[in-house]
């Protein structure tokens, strides 16, 4: 994951402050020092980095220590509200236009994933109410107008066509679609380059001055790292971009190009793609960010995922089950599913404060989650219901017919009598509802848990 390298440094940075009861300006120059080359390490610019210690240094050296804080805390939380301003400060929304349809224009190089971002965006924004329309205006790149419409039918989102038509004029006529057929956002996917050009950058001007989009939205790969910022401020030149999408920030990135783009450009990075699927997009937040960087969690994000994935009417019912220990293995199919809604396990987990670095070096094998669900729909409908009428033959089937040993069938099955237990001894005490709310956090003897692995049949 993207900052990986960068955290474990800044923590090591910091570690050594910890070690010292009181600080003196040559320990903070120090440990900018090591932020410095962590910071480059990772990829920033080295004006930016340099800036950026700078700013931190005459702030450390010059704050007033809290009473409820330590010194190297006191630097921590001055790195942090300086990490969080140099990515942006604050959340950056799309621009909308005052009559529909908002006219978004993306850009990028070709292979950065502009055409997978378009329809990502789209999706989610079709997810928050809204009718958006996809236009393909890349009319060089083989089967790019294809590619759009793929995405577009598995996103749910329609895309509006013309050949090998003048660019400028599909723009113009997908907005009086647009208006039209009441689509509220117009998605312009124009062409891309292996490198910049100045007959791409005409094109992207001549439909910027035909259509005036509310919206430039730069794709850019996150894996080029310097060459990121490079790219980034050329188009911004050029054209005037109003944000920024930053992809692959799932992958063995050092992270750089967030944490320079926006100081050298100016714009704020609105969205990133964490993964290949359309679901894996998020909006990006400077602060969380910052928080993750420094192994603090990211508890919001956790929380918005769980409300946008999991449905609350059936998670009461769930918990009304729990507390009457009327929990059956139907219900704990439904709870897997709904967790791999959610995207990454590890993911989730590092957004739990001072869970994350703790599994950096844990290998989670998800494929476990997928074996667990095989097992439950193995068995028939009145075995997931009543578990106990599981006998030994009809373990061998289920077994045989997951492609699994009974030796995982049986794990499965005593750790779902292990969570009945628990569960009854919390659901009708005193108090047991709460208990059983802290406690759920914490089931890693849960079916299909991740953590350790032994949640696992299979393993």
């Amino acid at each position: 994951m993207a900052f990986e390298g960068l955290s474990d440094k800044l923590d090591a940075a910091f570690k050594r402050l910890r070690s010292k009861g009181s600080l003196t300006e040559a320990d903070v120059k120090e440990a900018m020092r090591e932020v410095r080359l962590a910071l480059l390490e990772a990829d920033v610019s080295y004006k930016v980095a340099k800036d950026f210690t700078n700013r931190v240094t005459e702030k450390a050296i010059g704050a007033h220590v809290s009473e409820s804080l330590t010194p190297a805390q006191m630097v921590i939380k001055i790195v942090n509200e300086e990490l969080t301003a140099l990515m942006g400060g604050t959340a950056a929304r799309l621009n909308t236009a005052p009559h529909p349809p908002t006219v978004v224009m993306m850009c990028g190089l070709q292979g950065s994933g502009k055409t997978t971002h378009s329809a990502k965006i789209a999706k989610w924004l079709k997810g928050r109410g809204h009718r958006p329309l996809l236009a393909a205006c890349d009319i060089y790149r083989p089967a790019a107008i294809k590619q759009l419409q793929v995405i577009g039918e598995q996103a749910g989102v329609p895309v509006f066509e013309m050949g090998v038509t003048n660019p400028v004029t599909i723009a113009e006529e997908a907005i009086k679609l647009a208006k039209d057929q009441g689509y509220d956002y117009v998605f312009l996917d124009t062409a891309g380059r292996l490198h910049i050009d100045e007959e791409l950058m005409q094109e992207l001007r001549n439909i910027k001055s035909a259509v005036h989009p509310h919206e430039i939205l730069l794709v850019v790969d996150s894996m080029l790292g310097q060459d990121a910022v490079n790219v980034a401020s050329t188009f911004n030149e050029a054209l005037g971009i109003d944000g920024l999408v930053l992809t692959k920030l799932d992958g063995d990135t050092r992270g750089g190009a967030a944490l320079s783009a926006r100081a050298v450009t100016g714009k704020p990075i609105k969205f990133v793609g964490i993964g290949e699927k359309l679901d894996d997009l998020d909006t990006f937040h400077p602060d969380r960010m910052a928080s993750r960087i420094l192994g603090m969690g990211d508890v919001l994000s956790l929380i918005e995922k769980a409300e946008q994935t999991l449905d609350e009417k059936k998670a009461e019912e769930l918990e009304k089950k729990l507390r009457a220990n009327k929990f059956d293995l139907n219900d704990l199919l439904y709870q897997l599913e709904e967790m791999r809604k959610m995207g990454s396990i590890k993911d989730l987990l590092g957004m739990i404060p001072g869970v994350g670095k703790k599994l950096r070096d844990v290998e989670i094998d998800e494929r476990q989650f997928d074996r667990t669900k095989a097992i439950i729909l193995s068995m028939t409908p009145k075995e997931r219901e009543k578990p106990d009428i599981i006998n030994p033959s009809r373990k061998r089937r289920i077994a045989a017919g997951c492609g699994m040993q009974v030796e995982d069938v049986n794990r499965l099955l005593k750790q779902y009598k292990d969570m009945q237990k628990m569960f009854k001894q919390f659901g009708g005490s005193k108090g047991g509802k709460k208990k059983m709310r802290r406690m759920m956090p914490n089931m890693q003897g849960m079916p299909g848990a991740p953590m350790g692995g032994k949640g696992f049949p299979g393993m």
